[in-house]
């Protein structure tokens, strides 16, 4: 049997070991590139709308990028930072930010299987530092994007 195919039976990833994470602040996960987006929903839209104080038709206007039959996604700068990366490297629209932002790095692609976990290790230096993360935090986060993805 391949590894791939005993990793399929197996539990996923993150209930097989113990998850360490914590943020850094060094803004890689606002950068772009490889593909990378952030997809936002109606509601999303609306609440960095009124967060900024504009209206939900000027955000998309000038914050947003309509890619055919995937959605709304945030538009990046030229050198493929979030828009609402700050100077500082801090998030502008910290308080109303989508919940894809909101729950990096426990997304399904990256805690299902050790290998993508471990990649995107090479990207965000606080994957592997701080305090173990709770299996049920995990799910929970888990749970909180398929509802967000229907």
């Amino acid at each position: 049997m391949s590894e791939r195919s005993l990793e399929i039976t197996r539990a996923p990833f993150y209930q097989r070991e113990a998850l360490r994470f914590e943020c850094t602040e060094c803004g890689a996960c606002c950068t772009a590139g490889g593909g990378y987006y952030v997809y936002v929903t109606k509601d999303e839209i609306e609440k960095i709308s009124v967060f900024l104080g504009i209206s939900s038709g000027w955000f998309k206007r000038r914050y947003l990028k309509w890619l055919p039959e995937e959605g709304w996604v945030l538009a990046i700068k030229e050198d493929e930072t979030c828009l609402f990366l700050g100077e500082d490297r801090r998030c502008t629209i910290y308080a109303a930010r989508p919940g894809q932002c909101s729950t990096y790095p426990y997304w399904p692609e990256l805690v299902l299987h050790k290998r993508n976990w471990v990649r995107e290790s090479r990207r965000c230096e606080g994957i592997g530092r701080g305090k173990i993360v709770s299996k049920k935090k995990i799910a929970a986060l888990l749970e909180q994007q398929a509802q967000h993805e229907s």
